[in-house]
């Protein structure tokens, strides 16, 4: 499914009457031990390796599958043993719908931060998160699945603006947030992430294919949280905000909280956090174009150095240098690189 019928699906999703009728009729306030039941193929195991994984990565563990006479899951998660907590805001929703916040938080058990209630209030915010989603769990199989499935599910119990829907996190979390909005900018507007950040463009966080790191470039928005005594993680913030604009990131901010450490957000914090995130998104063509085309003449002049190499009898050099490219370029090298790869194992 192309990332045009993606977000055509999920608009669809959000508009359709009967999740406008169920936001009529379901809860307000702090609910926990939620369980869902509607499955997404956002959150699908072979779109998630599609987006979030490396394409040689992914080509592997396919072989792999292939290998053991196993079949990839349909889906990871199994919805009937999830819990989440919900918080929904007593008012209303704006004329558009709620905002929404799918939380990944680094600990065990999920809560809705107390402080954090008028802030969601205020904006019109459903807040979502799910238990056992936290720094002990597997990233691909549990944390990104569990934050996608509450997401579609929120969307059609509740009537949400597309238009305002962001993931989160804190410390571990904010990491993951990170991966799932550099991957699904087709569903999140907006990334959250407080106190903890990665550059991207590596093995961690592999970029996904060029429509949806695209779309991410021009449409997504960042906002960075982090506490001005935290200063790991305002390290850490600062090398990723400048692995992004390397990346041809421009739409990010940065909210710096005084006197507090590597702790969750307090309310004035987290309501400036909120307040910049809801600003549209504003990418510079004239610094976007050229930043974009250079990255392009880069990794194809690597790519051409590969196929040189193999064209000269060299496979070992070729795949050690197109493993770097899948490394640094991921989804932005396809399909050459998976080509270039069936070839040099065609030869051995």
């Amino acid at each position: 499914m192309s990332a045009r019928a993606l977000a055509l699906w999920c608009c669809l999703v959000l508009a359709s009457p009967a999740a406008i009728a169920a936001s009529a009729s379901a809860p307000a306030g702090l609910q926990r031990n939620v369980v869902f039941a509607a499955y997404s193929p956002l959150a699908g195991s072979a779109e998630l390796m599609r987006r979030l994984m490396s394409p040689l990565e992914a080509m592997r563990l396919q072989r792999q599958l292939v290998q053991q006479h196993q079949a990839l899951r349909e889906q990871s998660i199994d919805l009937r043993r999830e819990r989440f907590v919900i918080y929904v805001p007593t008012r209303a929703p704006p004329a558009n719908g709620f905002a929404l916040l799918v939380f990944v938080p680094p600990w065990k058990q999920a809560v809705v931060p107390q402080d954090w209630i008028p802030a969601l209030d205020g904006s019109g915010t459903i807040f979502v998160s799910a238990n056992d989603s936290g720094n002990d769990a597997d990233v691909l199989d549990r944390r990104e699945p569990l934050a996608l499935l509450a997401a579609y599910n929120i969307m059609r119990r509740y009537r949400i603006d597309p238009q305002r829907v962001y993931v989160g996190g804190f410390s571990g979390g904010s990491k993951v947030a990170l991966r799932l909005a550099l991957a699904y900018p087709d569903l999140f507007r907006g990334a959250l992430l407080e106190a903890g950040s990665e550059p991207i463009g590596s093995t961690e966080i592999p970029l996904p294919p060029a429509d949806l790191f695209h779309a991410f470039q021009q449409s997504a928005r960042l906002v960075f949280l982090t506490g001005e005594r935290d200063d790991y993680h305002r390290r850490e913030d600062a090398h990723s905000r400048d692995s992004l604009k390397q990346w041809c990131m421009f739409n990010m901010d940065t909210v710096t909280m005084p006197r507090i450490g590597h702790e969750l957000a307090d309310r004035s914090g987290f309501i400036q956090a909120l307040h910049k995130l809801a600003e549209p998104a504003s990418p510079d063509g004239d610094k976007l174009t050229p930043c974009r085309a250079a990255i392009a003449q880069a990794k194809d002049a690597q790519l051409r150095q590969a196929q040189s190499l193999l064209a000269v009898g060299k496979p070992d050099q070729a795949r050690k240098l197109l493993e770097q490219i899948d490394a640094r370029y991921g989804g932005l090298a396809t399909p050459g690189s998976i080509q270039l790869m069936e070839q040099i194992d065609a030869q051995r």
